[in-house]
Parts: structure tokens; sequence; C-alpha cells
């Protein structure tokens, strides 16, 4: 088992276009649907895997171009430690003054570890100052337990 983290920061309207987080239904609309309906499906199914932004489902995260791949580990203690070291980095910004708290970041740290070495994956989530938004994520391999069949980034 191994670890995969990924980071996103960027504007929370961008973040909030939930139609390019979600992979399309695996079932095309039938034929004699809107034709509107049908180039949505399509641009979906072509952006999905490819652009930058958090899927809703964390597990998708493997689907994603490896350049958005920020690191790779074989522990979960590693993983959880880069997970720490980006909420040091990020916390200064954070729109939450109660989120900036160090004992809470280091139990989400610890929580992480936890999580990670039970094979789960961990996703965070916060708002900066107005209007961006950070995501981390960090999605166990070999295979991810959430969905078996994502083939995992080789690392």
């Amino acid at each position: 088992m191994h670890h995969h983290g990924y980071l996103w920061t960027g504007l929370k309207a961008r973040f909030d276009q939930e139609a390019l987080r979600r992979p399309p239904h695996p079932e095309p609309p039938p034929a004699g649907s809107r034709p509107e309906l049908i180039q949505r499906y399509r641009e979906v199914a072509a952006e999905f895997p490819t652009v930058d932004l958090p899927p809703l489902e964390t597990t998708y995260w493997l689907i994603k171009p490896r350049s958005l791949l920020r690191g790779t580990w074989g522990e979960a203690k590693e993983a959880s430690s880069w997970l720490g070291e980006r909420l040091a980095e990020y916390a200064p910004r954070f729109a939450s003054e109660r989120e900036r708290d160090t004992t809470r970041l280091v139990r989400l740290v610890n929580s992480a570890a936890e999580q990670l070495r039970s094979g789960a994956d961990v996703s965070y989530g916060f708002y900066l100052e107005h209007p961006s938004y950070l995501s981390l994520a960090v999605v166990t391999c070999s295979p991810n337990r959430s969905n078996t069949e994502l083939a995992c980034p080789a690392a």
C-alpha cells in the first residue's frame, strides 16, 4: 500500500463548478435527448479526467493527470507529514481563526495518519482569504478500497 498527495488552490467560484468535479454518468443520455444535454454530457466526459479541479469523490484523483500528483509515499506517516507541512504553510491564509488553531491542525494530521494506515483516503478543504479555497487530499493505492477498478498512477 502507498499514498498519493494532491493539492489544489483557486477561486471558490471555480471550485463550485460541480459538474466538472463529478465523473460523468456511466450511460450517456439516450438517443433523442435534447441536443444541449448530449453536448453537456460530452463536455463533462471529456473534461472530467483532465481538469485540475478536485473531484467530489477523493478516489477519482487517481484518474487525473500525473502532473497534478504532489507526492507519493510508502508510509502513512510520511503522507500525513506532507499534509501537516501543507497545513502549516497555508494556515496563515485560512479565513477562519478557528481553523488556524495549531492544536486542531495537529489533530487533523494525527487523524489522517490513522485513516491512511487503515487504507482510507483523506480529504480536507479550507476557505482561504476571500474568495479562494484550498483542497488537500491523500489517496491510498494498491488498490484503492473505495474504487478497486481505478488504476493507480505509477509512482
